[in-house]
Order: structure tokens, then C-alpha cells, then sequence
């Protein structure tokens, strides 16, 4: 058996639903210190989940496919920027794990563990490793756009390695994989930022985090 196929069977799939189960209630006891830690966070799951869910539907809204796999959708990378913005870099790089998870339900194309888990749990994962930019001006900008450069960097590292290949006559693997993956990923990114700063969508995010 294959791992494309083992992925595909009802063994991987319960196996991975176990795994996606076992991350969100990790989102629940992602406190900052170990008194949070002892409290079970039900508005943190029950907001964390619902942003999953939109990013898997925004993720199917496709502006743009790209021939070699990648594309640019509706905003389907915001909403793990969003978690990250509201509650820190441990919860949202929980919750893009969690994503990469149901990604790889949907959508499986798997030829190597490493591959994997560059194109899922990781890249997804890299989503949300802006918290520490969080707070201060323009703090979802910034936690959006490193989750970007670390989900991009992921895809880079796929390309390089696995689809080198699939480069045209007169590319390298390292300069095709960065070019390709910079132009969905740059196009979509630019998109989401100009919709996040829009002064109500802006105004709206902020009011949420000082609820938070």
C-alpha cells in the first residue's frame, strides 16, 4: 500500500480525524500560563473551528489555478491569521496543523512522508507563527503576512525537493520552485492585505482582539 493510497483508505482518514480532534482540544488549554493552562477555553475552540471551516471553504473559491498545483483563492490563508491575532502563535499554529489535517482529507496528493508533511501540517501550520507581531499597529497585517513568508518558504522547500522536475527547459529547480510558488502565493497575499486594511474590515478585526 501506498502512503497516497493508505491517506485515502478509512484507516487514514479516522486516523487523521483523530488527529484533527486532538488539536483543537489542544486550542482549549493553550493558555499563557499554567493557571490558563487549567481552564478549558470554549470560546477559543468554538471561534478556532469555525475559522477552520471558513478557510476550507474559502480554499475551494479558486481565482486562479495554477498548472503544477497552488492557487490563488478568496482569502482562504486569513482566517489562521486571524486565530494567530486573536490568541497568540501556540493556538494558531495548532489550528493551521489542524487545517493542513482536513486539507489532506480533501484533497490528498502524497508521494513522500516528507512531502507530506512540508505540504500539510507544516506549511499550514507556518500560517501561524506571526503572534509575536500581534500587537501594535497594523498587528493582523503583520502576523498575515509572516504566516504567509513561512507557509511560502514550506512550499519553496516542497518544490525543491520533490517537483524540481517538473521545471521547465532552462530552470533550475531552486529558481522555478521560488518563482513559482512566489506568484499565487504574492498575488493572494497582496489581495488579503488590502482587504484587511480596508478602514471597516480593519476596524472590525480590532474590536474582535480587544474582546479577545
Amino acid at each position: 500500500m501506498t502512503l497516497q493510497s493508505f491517506v485515502e483508505s478509512r484507516v487514514g482518514q479516522v486516523l487523521i480525524v483523530f488527529i484533527i480532534i486532538l488539536l483543537l482540544c489542544l486550542i482549549t488549554v493553550s493558555g499563557k500560563s499554567k493557571s490558563d493552562n487549567k481552564k478549558i477555553d470554549v470560546k477559543a475552540l468554538t471561534i478556532s473551528s469555525l475559522l477552520i471551516a471558513i478557510a476550507v471553504v474559502l480554499s475551494n473559491i479558486k481565482i486562479f489555478t495554477m498548472p503544477q498545483g497552488g492557487s490563488v483563492t478568496l482569502l482562504s490563508l486569513l482566517p489562521i491569521a486571524v486565530i494567530t491575532y486573536l490568541y497568540g502563535t501556540k493556538r494558531g499554529v495548532t489550528a493551521g496543523v489542524a487545517l493542513g489535517l482536513v486539507n489532506l482529507i480533501f484533497g490528498p496528493y502524497v508521494i513522500h512522508p516528507v512531502q507530506l508533511l512540508l505540504d500539510y501540517p507544516i506549511a499550514f501550520g507556518a500560517l501561524g507563527l506571526g503572534g509575536a507581531l500581534r500587537d501594535g499597529k497594523n498587528g493582523l497585517t503583520k502576523v498575515y503576512l509572516t504566516g504567509v513568508f513561512a507557509r511560502y518558504f514550506c512550499a519553496v522547500a516542497s518544490g525543491i525537493i520533490f517537483f524540481g522536475a517538473y521545471a521547465p527547459k532552462g530552470f533550475h529547480a531552486v529558481t522555478w520552485s521560488i518563482w513559482y510558488n512566489f506568484t499565487y502565493l504574492a498575488v493572494e497575499a497582496a489581495i488579503t492585505v488590502v482587504v484587511i486594511n480596508m478602514p471597516p474590515v480593519k476596524s472590525i478585526f480590532e474590536r474582535i482582539k480587544n474582546e479577545n
